[in-house]
């Protein structure tokens, strides 16, 4: 079966309501969300605090697409198995967050989940380059990682080069950081087939009024659409 490169989107649980992630999870599914997004930050490797393997865990009660755990910490080894018994389908760690991604690639897909590879912006594509045989997912940092809600870094040269690397081989681009109608076409046109949103889709809707994550969701993906 060829691999499948249709548009996904994967909103971002860091800027749902906190006090409800069961309900605000099941919402954006239910309004036509692929993915659920979990970004899990350190307070070192970026300038933020998120979610330890507890909290992923109960997250994984509630979703029933798949559960993409990025991981924005420093040192990542010593945590992969937390998150796998946590219940991630994908882990992506940061190819800057130590000086052995290949090893951790390896011990993420031995742990049993899909493995993805995340780029800062001042990260050039060929810093994956090696890796593309141990990777299920690359994902492309539009923003400086550590905060939602930050401008847009236009990133389509390094997205272009990522789908000439990758060729035909089964993995994804993703896109995290300032998605939205506007941003979401020059990533689907550079190559990009999955697309992270936060505020972009949790912004004018709550768990008491799901529907405006549905009509976000869907302009977004039809946006991104039209560009492919």
């Amino acid at each position: 079966m060829p691999f499948d490169r249709r548009i996904r989107i994967a909103p971002s649980i860091l800027s749902a309501d906190f006090a409800d992630f069961g309900r605000e999870i099941r919402a954006v599914e239910d309004q036509g969300a692929d993915w659920v997004h979990v970004d899990v930050m350190d307070g070192h490797f970026v300038p933020n605090l998120t979610f330890g393997p507890p909290a992923v865990a109960a997250f994984r009660r509630h979703v029933t697409t798949v559960m993409d755990v990025h991981l924005m910490i420093a040192p990542v080894d010593p945590w992969i198995e937390a998150y796998a018994k946590a219940g991630a389908d994908i882990l992506t760690a940061h190819v800057e967050a130590g000086p052995h991604i290949h090893r951790t690639l390896q011990a993420i897909r031995g742990a049993g989940m899909k493995a993805g590879v995340a780029l800062n912006p001042g990260t050039p594509a060929e810093a994956v380059a090696h890796l593309l045989d141990l990777a299920d997912l690359v994902c492309v940092m539009t923003v400086n990682p550590g905060f939602g809600g930050q401008k847009f870094i236009d990133m389509s040269g390094k997205v272009r080069a990522l789908r000439v690397m990758i060729g035909d081989r089964p993995i994804h681009i993703e896109i995290d950081g300032g998605m939205d109608p506007a941003t979401a076409p020059l990533m689907a046109a550079a190559g990009a087939d999955v697309l992270v949103a936060g505020s972009a889709v949790f912004r004018g809707g709550s768990v008491a009024d799901p529907a405006p994550y549905g009509a976000n969701i869907r302009a977004i993906r039809a946006a991104a659409e039209a560009a492919v």
